[in-house]
């Protein structure tokens, strides 16, 4: 393994933001019987732990702009893994939306941004 030991993060399961638990497609788009894209059906989802609440769709997993799809940030989980060194993004002052309301591209979303090593 050499000098370079990369750590796992351990993961927890939760309930499904994106269908509240229910493993059916929120929206029905295909169906009313389509299965939850975000966990396959099986309404729970795993997420590293430890975690925050996606600041892009606070926490609902859907995309913020009126749309019918999984948030970018998040990926419809609604929780994105905590990053221990972190700060507020000065891009979007950590709300994780531009200034026109869309995804900002600076912190992916999350409204933390990792310092640069210097």
């Amino acid at each position: 393994m050499g000098w370079f030991r990369e750590k796992k993060a351990k993961e927890v399961e939760i309930t499904c933001t994106f269908c509240n638990g229910t493993g059916r497609d929120p929206f029905t788009i295909m169906s009313p019987l389509a299965t939850c894209y975000v966990c396959n059906g099986k309404k729970k989802v795993r997420v590293a732990s430890p975690n925050v609440r996606c600041s892009y769709c606070r926490g609902m997993g859907v995309t913020p702009v009126g749309a019918r799809n999984a948030c970018l940030a998040c990926h419809g989980i609604g929780f994105i893994p905590a990053r221990e060194t972190a700060e507020t993004c000065l891009t979007c002052d950590g709300t994780g939306e531009d200034k026109i309301g869309l995804y900002c591209l600076q912190c992916h979303g999350s409204g933390k941004a990792v310092p640069l090593a210097v």
